[in-house]
């Protein structure tokens, strides 16, 4: 992609909308214990949800260290959870296995199901969803006459639909003044807003703290869950070895450089992008020695840049 192509699609997203399709793994979790189920498995309180609501939430393992994370909705007669293909088969195959003796039935929907990312200020107008907040809030819209389900997030709209309707879904965003988008524009936006990404900035090494996500994805005030023990020692008593950071570089860089202070590694760049409106900017997740203001080295090129307060 050329940076004039890349500029005006970053324009669409900042000053209108762009439409994008995601690829995500989809699992329907229904019975009547699915509730109290998923409470004891994800970090967050998900069996208070109310229908039409919704959270973000993740799957740890007994040491605290991410398996994967997801967007969990509450249907009427069903938790809904779509996550990211880095961390969709780890969830569906833990889901599956400890659900043994309950009334849970997992049912998974990757066949089935699309997503189309709709970013921008003209989002909600566009996927005719009406006001939608806050985010993870849904509700059933028809764009296009296309029935789907609209979902609030933290740039515009999310529309889950059939998989063979998100063509037309798609071509009719855009006829509707939505711009069709690459997903490098928009992680560019996602980096700019310093939001974590599994399978980019957080691994199945990081712990939620490291990746700066307690406060959207972790309860301390529900019941216990897998991994709870670490989670909750690290954060009430402890500090985090690794935090996540944004890098304003001198130069672009790719994704997975290491970063540097003094000769002593710190981590990896997770996302690197060149922001039309602030330049070359990476997310990492880094050792706590990467301070604010400090400057790091980036890269075997040795790219100088500055440890930054999130978002950008």
């Amino acid at each position: 992609m050329t940076e004039i192509e890349l500029d005006g699609q970053y324009r669409a997203l900042r000053e209108a909308a762009g439409v994008l399709e995601r690829e995500r793994g989809f699992l329907d979790v229904s019975g009547s214990e699915a509730g109290e189920y998923l409470q004891g498995q994800l970090t967050n309180d998900v069996e208070s949800l109310a229908v039409g609501g919704g959270c973000y939430s993740a799957l740890l393992d007994r040491k605290g260290r991410m398996q994967g994370d997801m967007r969990v909705l509450r249907a009427a007669d069903r938790f809904r959870i779509d996550t990211e293909p880095a961390g969709a088969d780890a969830v569906r195959r833990h889901l599956s296995m400890y659900k043994v003796g309950r009334d849970v039935e997992i049912a998974d929907r990757s066949g089935e199901l699309a997503l189309l990312s709709v970013i921008g200020p003209a989002a909600s107008e566009l996927a005719l969803a009406g006001p939608l907040a806050p985010e993870h809030a849904h509700r059933d819209a028809a764009p296009g006459g296309i029935v789907c389900l609209a979902i609030a997030t933290d740039t515009g709209i999310d529309l889950l639909v059939a998989r063979d309707r998100a063509g037309a879904l798609s071509e009719a965003l855009v006829e509707a003044g939505a711009e069709a988008v690459s997903e490098a524009a928009a992680e560019v936006v996602r980096v700019e807003g310093g939001r974590p990404r599994f399978g980019r900035e957080m691994s199945t090494a990081t712990i939620p703290q490291e990746a700066g996500i307690n406060e959207r994805a972790v309860s301390f005030s529900k019941g216990c869950y897998i991994g709870q023990e670490t989670v909750a020692r690290l954060h009430y008593r402890g500090k985090p070895n690794r935090r996540l950071r944004g890098l304003r570089l001198a130069a672009p860089v790719a994704d997975g450089s290491t970063v540097h202070l003094d000769e002593r590694e710190l981590g990896a760049v997770g996302t690197a992008v060149l922001s039309p409106a602030r330049g070359p900017i990476a997310l990492a997740i880094l050792r706590r020695e990467a301070e604010l203001g400090a400057t790091v080295e980036v890269g075997d090129e040795g790219v100088a840049a500055e440890v930054v307060e999130l978002p950008f």
